[in-house]
């Protein structure tokens, strides 16, 4: 299933028999560097699909006479479904879609940092973690109730609720063989979450909106706080900030990744410790969790450094004199400005992957009975979020 792969950590799946990629290949490309050439054929498919879908939510846009009404990312998702699903997708794209998914992702995300100060940051991530926690662990009590209610495995309600509460796919993927998950039960829980996550981007932009009122700060929480995966997050983001000509900052994405980012450092403390309560109740020993270091979300860093980059630059132009020394007033606008285009570009690149991963033949196969879990698990967590946005948001001043 391609959503197995949407954030999960960098496995080598797509790797054939061989040299394995080095540290630097590994986290720049997934492959090693002769397998180049096999991402340029799903990266350009990719690409192609946002290139579409700029020129028709244009042309809408200017029929309906409203700029921003509709958004090219939803409709490069909304794309990228039909085409996967109308006319499949040939073996030959399926290592540039993967690329996306996780490679391209990640740097957008990345590179959205320079959109910030360190400070907005640091005050978002702050007052973002009571709500965070208390969105994770509505989803891993919920999700667990659930499945004990319906007489589920406890390895399938237990994924369930990790990728509902925590961080999708990346946390099913990174929780599975601690439990010793079978791999239909890792299939069946990512296309729970995915489902659920696919519906949460295209309504939460709207439905945060209409309950916060307008508030950018709030509805941003909320889409971070309660959507599955990142680049659902991120996707839901930029649908926001775009339908709603969002021009502030830090706007609706900004907000939603870094809360969004929050949660997926949750994973360095919670998946270990579900792990170990999973190993006590079922009496089990021995179990593994694939090491620390490869629960630690390291784009976050890479997140965190490009706005203390931009807050430092800012830094010197406010003082009177040039970013780093180099670039004045206009140039460092033009070029923050820059890297915030291509942020955006890169990260609808990897909206238009998640259509292109998404295989509703495969989702059709989920039974009732996890398809239940989902539901309660998903509406929980969002209800739980929007109550928490309402406390913690106005504390928020940036």
């Amino acid at each position: 299933m391609a959503e197995c792969r949407l954030v999960a950590p960098d496995d080598n799946s797509d790797q054939p028999p061989g040299r394995a990629p080095g540290l630097a290949e590994r986290l720049l490309l997934g492959v090693t560097v002769d397998r180049i050439p096999s991402l340029v054929p799903g990266v350009a498919l990719a690409a192609a699909v946002v290139a579409v879908s700029v020129f028709t939510a244009d042309r809408l846009n200017e029929a309906w006479g409203y700029e921003g009404l509709v958004s090219f990312i939803l409709v490069a998702i909304v794309l990228g479904i039909v085409v996967r699903n109308a006319f499949g997708l040939h073996p030959v794209f399926e290592p540039g879609i993967a690329f996306s998914l996780r490679k391209l992702l990640r740097l957008g995300i990345v590179l959205m940092g320079i959109r910030l100060s360190i400070l907005d940051v640091l005050e978002i991530g702050a007052y973002g973690i009571p709500i965070v926690l208390g969105a994770v662990l509505t989803g891993l009590v919920v999700a667990t109730a659930a499945t004990r209610a319906l007489r589920l495995p406890d390895r399938l309600g237990t994924l369930i609720a990790v990728g509902t509460g925590i961080c999708g796919a990346t946390a099913i993927v990174a929780t599975a063989p601690g439990i010793k998950a079978r791999d239909e039960e890792v299939a069946y829980a990512v296309a729970n979450i995915t489902i659920f996550g696919i519906a949460a981007m295209f309504l939460y932009p709207f439905l945060g909106d209409l309950i916060f009122s307008g508030d950018v700060t709030r509805t941003g929480l909320f889409m971070g706080t309660s959507i599955h995966e990142t680049a659902q997050v991120a996707g839901a983001g930029l649908i926001y900030d775009q339908a709603f000509d969002v021009t502030v900052v830090p706007s609706g994405a900004d907000v939603a990744v870094i809360a969004k980012l929050v949660r997926n450092a949750l994973m360095v403390v919670a998946i270990p410790a579900i792990t170990y309560v999973y190993a006590r109740r079922t009496e089990g020993a021995g179990r593994e969790h694939g090491g620390l270091l490869r629960l630690v979300p390291v784009f976050i860093l890479g997140f965190l450094a490009m706005a203390i980059v931009r807050s430092i630059g800012d830094a010197g132009i406010d003082g009177g004199g040039s970013a780093f020394g180099i670039w004045g007033a206009a140039a460092w606008s033009d070029l923050t400005g820059g890297i915030r285009s291509w942020a955006e570009y890169i990260l609808a690149t990897a909206m238009a992957g998640v259509g292109l991963g998404t295989s509703m033949a495969q989702l059709r196969g989920l039974g009732f009975k996890p398809f239940l879990v989902g539901v309660m698990a998903a509406l929980a967590v969002g209800a739980v979020g929007i109550g928490l946005v309402f406390v913690f948001g106005p504390l928020i001043t940036v």
